[in-house]
């Protein structure tokens, strides 16, 4: 009898054998895209990434700006997270969360190490809108109280809470959301609500507004209140220097917990281990992701203060995740914060933003009319494009899609086309890329960005 079975081929022999129009062919048959009409997309397909770049099928290398979703913070493929990942897999590849484990107990203890002082405890989640959801009701069963403010112009995660704390337009087909959040206006020097002409006066006139809307709330009644402590999405807004000393103070008067909500800004990003660290706050309850294992798995936590800790010693927290503190997230956790240290990846990240991304924008700003401002820290920067910079008006409108939206659909263009992959968003594009790029890298892809300025140009008056 002759044998004709043949050996199942490998995970990896698998993968290799699909082209990249079969994996664009299975995409657009079977995956169902976020924050999209489905219809209208056609994904890239990607087939490798190593360090800032990544490479699509036709051989293409794109220098990443975006780094993925901002989260990709100690780049592609680093070798020590990824041999923390297989050697975890091989030990143990999942555990629940009742046991204690050694890569979770770990990865906690290294997080509370570079967390601002008195916040000792991390709760683990799957990722960021997870772990916002969690600090909230922290918050609300710590004081007692049921409403929380959130800024405008802020996302904190698509999770019915989450999407409610979310201040932007993706919050909107969600409503009505969960009852007790209330939106104020956060500080935004370049279209301030308050009309300051100075970063002082935007400083004093978004406190003032603040305890406005806490004085018609009622602060009794206030749990916390959540900010991103540098604006992601909604446009790299760095508060003025004294902002969120302000707001803890308010916080502290009235008895409500303050919530960083650095998943973004966090781990590395803004050149500190925490973006707070930059003004010397210390909240009550921070949230992260993202960063803190560059999204190699998914994770996410609240790093929680001793005082909030203390209030669940002798009573159950009614909150779990069946994969909160999963080992290989847990490990990869471990092997990139311990990478951080060793490679000293926040310092480069603080000198890239100090010393070449910051001087080199200003001077690309110089010379395109089409850019009204620039902003950031660290490599977390955006560049806010205008159709006039005297009038400020933006070079496409707020929240604009479709034929709307062609001016920053051109430039993106502009950028991919060279090999640079921009983050886009409204009327801005954010310079964000891994905190590990190199100095020549970024050189590099700001003289693309300024060459893909001449087609923003082009739609100024």
């Amino acid at each position: 009898m002759t044998d004709t079975t043949t050996a199942t081929p490998s995970f990896t022999e698998r993968m290799e054998a699909l082209d990249g129009s079969t994996v664009r062919e299975l995409d657009r048959s079977h995956v169902f895209h976020s924050w999209s009409a489905q219809a209208l997309i056609d994904p890239l397909p990607i087939q490798r990434a190593q360090g800032s770049h990544f490479w699509d099928y036709d051989g293409k290398r794109y220098l990443d700006f975006s780094s993925q979703l901002v989260n990709i913070n100690i780049g592609y493929q680093h070798p020590k997270v990824v041999a923390a990942i297989q050697e975890q897999a091989a030990r143990l590849a999942t555990i629940q969360p009742a046991f204690a484990n050694d890569a979770r107990s770990e990865a906690a203890r290294l997080i509370a190490q570079v967390a601002p002082p008195g916040l000792d405890r991390v709760f683990f989640t799957n990722g960021g809108a997870e772990a916002n959801e969690n600090a909230i009701r922290m918050a609300r069963l710590h004081t007692g109280r049921h409403k929380v403010l959130a800024t405008y112009r802020s996302y904190h995660g698509a999770t019915a809470g989450s999407i409610t704390l979310t201040g932007d337009p993706r919050r909107w087909p969600s409503e009505p959301g969960q009852p007790g959040v209330v939106h104020f206006w956060g500080p935004y020097t370049y279209r301030s609500a308050f009309h300051s002409e100075t970063e002082e006066q935007e400083r004093d006139r978004a406190l003032a507004h603040l305890r406005d809307t806490l004085m018609v709330e009622g602060p009794h009644t206030v749990a916390a209140i959540i900010l991103e402590t540098v604006v992601g999405t909604n446009g790299i807004l760095v508060p003025p220097d004294g902002y969120l000393q302000g707001v803890r103070a308010i916080c502290d008067e009235f008895g409500i917990m303050l919530i960083a909500d650095e998943v973004m800004a966090g781990f590395g990003r803004c050149g500190e281990w925490f973006a707070v660290d930059h003004w010397g706050v210390v909240p009550d309850l921070i949230t992260f992701a993202k960063g803190v294992n560059s999204g190699y798995v998914p994770l996410g936590g609240v790093i929680i203060s001793d005082a909030i800790a203390a209030t669940f010693q002798e009573r159950a927290y009614p909150g779990g995740l069946t994969y909160s503190g999963h080992p290989l997230a847990c490990a990869s956790a471990v092997a990139s914060i311990t990478a951080f240290h060793e490679e000293g990846i926040i310092d480069n990240a603080r000198r890239l933003g100090a010393e070449i991304i910051g001087p080199r924008l200003r001077e690309i700003a110089a010379k395109h009319p089409s850019v009204g401002d620039v902003r950031g820290l660290g490599v977390f920067w955006a560049v806010e494009l205008v159709k006039d910079r005297e009038t400020r008006e933006p070079l496409v409108p707020f929240n604009a899609a479709g034929e709307a939206a062609k001016p920053m659909a051109a430039f993106a263009g502009a950028c991919k086309e060279r090999g640079l992959w921009p983050f886009v968003h409204f009327n801005r594009t954010h310079i964000v890329p891994p905190c590990t790029t190199t100095p020549e890298e970024v050189e590099e892809g700001l003289a693309v960005l300024d060459a893909a300025l001449d087609v923003a140009d082009t739609f100024t008056s």
